[in-house]
């Protein structure tokens, strides 16, 4: 009887460098290859947020459909399904008699939710988990999970002599499908909204080839000798790597982003500037690993911390944040780049995250949850450890960051070209119409 195995693609959209892929290929007869938009993420949430602004939607369709004309040079035929997770696999494993489900390992806490949900159903299946989306094995840090760090420095002490492993070449070939008789048909377009009219304002587009060319691109240069006093600029295609978009979306591994700057160096010599790539990367792996030990935590308005901030909600501002309608130009410019475009850098994100939290007193989670609609290069563990950090709620020992916003926009747009470009001019003179109770404030003529 022919093995039949199902390869899962969830941020791993890519034929290089994907282990799962590869294994399936040697270990199988045949193979179903599977990518789920579960409808959920364009639904409201909690936050009264979707997960996907157009955007980030676009981004990923780009990065869908290469994953899919990909595959079908290699005579496969990648199942794009619009359905929840769950009952899709459920479906699919039942129907086909699929004896091994091979995948990445996840960070967050629900898309786990979902694997321990179906090995409980379908108890006799093998998933195969392989550590695609880090730079190490979960093998190589069996220590470091059992006693977590509750600090970035002390992990990367711990963990930055671990060798990584070289990054894997494309499988020759592939088996084929199995004949497949469907009961509800798979939408290999997403049911997206076309966007060949829309004015797109961002120079990232999704899928393996771009993201092989940036990478390419990046290292074949001098960038990396400048990256680290160039890194906190506000603004500039080349202050900064831009591999996160395509990173996150597992069009690009970590793996090979590390391969390509052990090169760079090989070939340019090492320093300081080009080291700090490695450091980031590693500030990636903290929080990837912070977020698979801490599970729900990484969610609770506490965080990690035994009390909560001394911060609540207030429909308004929150807004008014989102639309870059605020007191604080600076905040203003970067949130109507991070709506335009679905990108900001590192230093607008710290920011806007310090306006939201600490001038505002909102709570952190909104933020969040704003960010993770808006961003190309949204990762869970990521953007919702970085929010806890800076809310004074995660892995910071320093506790609540609080960002001077008129000093920043000394340090980092003294002539006020960012606020100029992204139209962050100061329009409002009161930041509340309303109290606490909603009743309307009334000011002074």
């Amino acid at each position: 009887m022919a093995k039949v195995g199902l390869v899962w693609f969830d941020q791993d959209f890519r034929i290089d460098d994907n282990p799962s892929l590869i294994k399936a290929a040697i270990e199988c007869d045949q193979l179903i290859c599977v990518a789920c938009f579960d409808p959920q993420n364009l639904l409201p949430n909690r936050y009264g947020l979707t997960g996907f602004s157009e955007n980030r939607l676009r981004f990923f369709k780009q990065s869908i459909q290469e994953l899919e004309q990909n595959l079908r040079n290699y005579g496969q035929q990648l199942l794009i399904a619009h359905e929840q997770p769950l009952s899709l696999l459920i479906d699919l494993v039942n129907r086909y008699q699929v004896c091994t489900v091979y995948r990445q390992r996840s960070f967050g806490y629900y898309e786990n939710g979902v694997w321990q949900d179906l090995q409980q159903r379908v108890s006799q299946l093998v998933v195969e988990v392989s550590d695609a989306h880090t730079l190490f094995d979960s093998q190589q840090l069996t220590d470091v999970l059992n006693h977590f760090p509750k600090h970035f420095t002390q992990f990367r002490h711990q963990v930055e002599g671990l060798r990584v492993n070289v990054p894997l070449s494309p499988p020759d070939k592939l088996p084929g499908p199995p004949l497949l008789d469907w009961g509800y048909a798979f939408n290999n377009k997403l049911l997206l909204a076309d966007d060949n009219n829309r004015d797109i304002q961002t120079a990232f587009v999704g899928g393996e080839t771009q993201a092989r060319l940036h990478l390419n691109s990046y290292f074949s240069g001098s960038l990396p000798k400048q990256y680290k006093s160039v890194r906190d600029q506000l603004d500039g295609w080349d202050n900064s790597t831009k591999f996160s978009p395509w990173l996150s979306n597992g069009c690009l591994s970590v793996r090979q982003i590390y391969s390509a700057l052990k090169a760079y160096q090989t070939r340019n010599g090492r320093d300081e500037s080009s080291d700090w790539i490695f450091f980031e990367l590693l500030w990636r792996e903290f929080f990837q690993w912070n977020a698979y030990i801490h599970s729900a935590k990484l969610f609770r308005f506490r965080g990690l911390k035994s009390r909560p901030p001394l911060t609540s909600f207030y429909a308004e501002r929150f807004q008014k944040w989102c639309k870059g309608n605020t007191p604080y130009p600076l905040v203003n410019a970067s949130m109507n780049q991070l709506s335009r475009t679905g990108y900001i850098s590192n230093r607008a994100r710290q920011i806007v995250a310090s306006c939201l939290v600490n001038e505002l007193d909102l709570d952190w989670r909104f933020g969040a949850a704003y960010f993770e609609q808006q961003l190309l290069d949204y990762d869970v563990a990521v953007n919702w450890g970085n929010w806890q950090y800076l809310a004074g709620v995660g892995a910071d020992p320093r506790g609540q960051r609080h960002f001077n916003l008129e000093k920043q926009a000394q340090l980092f747009d003294p002539e006020g070209d960012y606020v100029k470009q992204w139209q962050g001019q100061k329009t409002l003179s009161c930041l509340d119409s309303v109290d606490a109770a909603d009743w309307p404030l009334y000011l002074p003529d």
